[in-house]
């Protein structure tokens, strides 16, 4: 199923392969359209995952700082799940091709 992540009608991300953990699509870098996003200095540190970092995200005049994160620097448990992917949250609309909001079973840690 393909889920899309919009900010006011703008596709950022399309994507077959997203992986949800914690209730979070992450999207595969390569289906994000990263024009609309600008990498802020903004870190955080989850203790299972590892050290994100964030975008700004601006699509038709609507600007949303730190709406975006990935993990560059993952954790060996977390690596499968999250390395090379971006998320999103914070204004981002995110909803399967159908329109639905997006769910989906919530990824293992083991």
């Amino acid at each position: 199923m393909t889920t899309i992540a919009t900010l006011n009608g703008v596709t950022i991300a399309s994507s077959e392969e997203t992986v949800v953990v914690e209730g979070n699509h992450y999207f595969p870098q390569a289906d994000v359209n990263f024009e609309f996003l600008e990498p802020t200095r903004a870190r955080s540190l989850c203790f299972w995952k590892g050290i994100a970092n964030y975008w700004t995200v601006r699509a038709d005049g609507v600007v949303l700082k730190n709406a975006a994160w990935g993990y560059r620097r993952t954790t060996p448990f977390a690596r499968r799940l999250v390395k090379g992917r971006v998320a999103f949250w914070n204004g981002i609309d995110v909803r399967t091709r159908t329109g639905e909001p997006a769910t989906a079973v919530t990824a293992s840690r083991t």
